[in-house]
């Protein structure tokens, strides 16, 4: 049996800001940031998780990780992962003072994941399997039993979960050693931050084609001539048999998204990212509606890093609002959470692409989108896993890129624990990277 002694937050900041990585039209300069949480047990074994935030504002989610800490303390490992479930709710909703601060949004969210996926990593790592494998070789009943269905019983059922998991079950190996082989198709954001110059893009695009990419991604939402400008670059670098994507990072009104983006059509995006208020799901739809998003020759609608709960993806997928689901592994209330979400996709046909920018959150969604397309989409078609280059040396067990594909992570856990030496640098304000702040 194990226990858990201790929850351990810290308020851990990169500086990311000084070069303006991560820059986009409503995020102008951020410190790339984690609420980093360590489970310290009385066996061999730890648990890490993060949630990911960009800078200000961090150490409210420790102070939250904290205030929710005493709920694991003195627990054993194999009772809770005997009832993720009802763990799962009696993390988010079991103190209902603590509740009343979201319900199930906002830094106390942050705060969940953060310690939901903590307890998914100890659970992996004392299973011996990277966090993918341990999903994945569960039966579907097995993986149901993880999940609170609350709130989401009128799109899907526990049993209708238990059948689309079966549906896909008998192939699972042959998807598994497909994966092992050519990997995870990707795309990188990395030469399309709107801080960048316009020498640095053409050089990252010419450094991002030769290590193979296929796929990028712009962010846009400043001045729309700028926009089709920088528009006009990455397409002239990348040539016009390269897929394009554009994020506007909740930058516009509902018509003013169809007014930019009708000028910027010419580019052929393939989708337009967070056109809106992310809470905005009627907006959505209308974007989607007007742009002829899922159509040929429309221009689909991405939204979800922003996406606080299983309930808003639910009403976004009955309404007919979006042509990619991008969950954030962190925003939602860690695994359990993330996992219904990806059931409800499959069950509208709506394919997952995990947001992947930040700190940590590539290392997390490599899991994500292995599971889906093992065990219960099994399809690729309309998947591409967010990659950003940025902060991968500070962890134990990076993501590893080959031609454009994520490689099959193969340590066991959920690739989140960071290097002893990056978390001491990086605490803020006492590290020594913001010594000379």
């Amino acid at each position: 049996m194990t226990t858990i002694t201790r929850v351990d937050a810290r308020d851990i900041r990169f500086p990311t800001s000084r070069q303006l990585d991560g820059s986009d039209a409503m995020n102008e300069a951020p410190d790339y940031s984690a609420t980093y949480v360590i489970l310290h047990t009385d066996q061999e074994d730890e648990g890490h998780g993060l949630s990911f935030t960009i800078g200000r504002g961090n150490d409210l989610c420790v102070a939250a990780v904290n205030a929710l800490a005493p709920t694991l303390v003195g627990r054993k490992l194999e009772d809770i992962t005997a009832d993720m479930g009802t763990f799962w709710r009696e993390l988010t909703s079991g103190d209902s003072q603590l509740r009343w601060l979201g319900p199930e949004k906002g830094v106390m969210h942050l705060a969940s994941a953060a310690l939901v996926n903590a307890i998914w990593d100890l659970w992996a790592k004392r299973e011996g399997k990277p966090i993918w494998k341990l999903l994945v070789d569960m039966s579907p009943e097995q993986l149901v039993r993880c999940l609170d269905f609350r709130f989401v019983t009128d799109a899907i059922t526990p049993e209708e979960a238990i059948a689309l998991l079966r549906r896909k079950a008998g192939t699972k190996g042959e998807r598994e050693a497909e994966m092992k082989a050519e990997g995870y198709p990707g795309y990188t954001t990395s030469a399309g931050w709107l801080g960048y110059s316009e020498e640095k893009m053409r050089r990252l695009c010419r450094e991002a084609l030769a290590e193979g990419w296929q796929h990028f991604k712009q962010k846009v939402g400043g001045d729309i001539e700028e926009d089709r400008r920088r528009a006009a670059i990455l397409r002239e670098e990348i040539g016009e048999q390269r897929t394009l994507m554009m994020d506007a990072n909740q930058m516009w009104d509902v018509d003013e998204t169809i007014v930019n983006m009708r000028r910027l059509a010419e580019f052929n995006p393939h989708w337009i990212e967070e056109p809106t208020s992310p809470d905005d799901i009627l907006g959505h739809a209308e974007i989607r509606r007007r742009l002829r998003g899922g159509l040929e020759g429309g221009i689909g609608v991405a939204t979800g890093e922003h996406c606080h709960n299983r309930v808003m993806f639910k009403q976004l997928l009955q309404a007919g609002a979006i042509d990619f689901c991008q969950l954030d592994a962190a925003r939602l209330g860690g695994l359990n959470e993330v996992i219904i979400v990806v059931l409800l996709a499959a069950k509208y046909g709506v394919p997952i692409c995990p947001h992947g920018g930040g700190v940590g959150l590539c290392e997390y969604t490599q899991h994500i989108s292995l599971f889906d397309y093992i065990a219960v989409s099994g399809s690729l078609e309309g998947r591409l896993l967010e990659y950003v280059d940025h902060l991968h040396e500070h962890f134990v067990d990076p993501v590893r890129i080959r031609q454009g594909r994520y490689l099959v992570p193969e340590a066991p856990g959920y690739s989140i624990t960071m290097k002893p030496e990056s978390l001491e640098m990086h605490r803020y304000p006492e590290g020594a990277a913001w010594q000379d702040a």
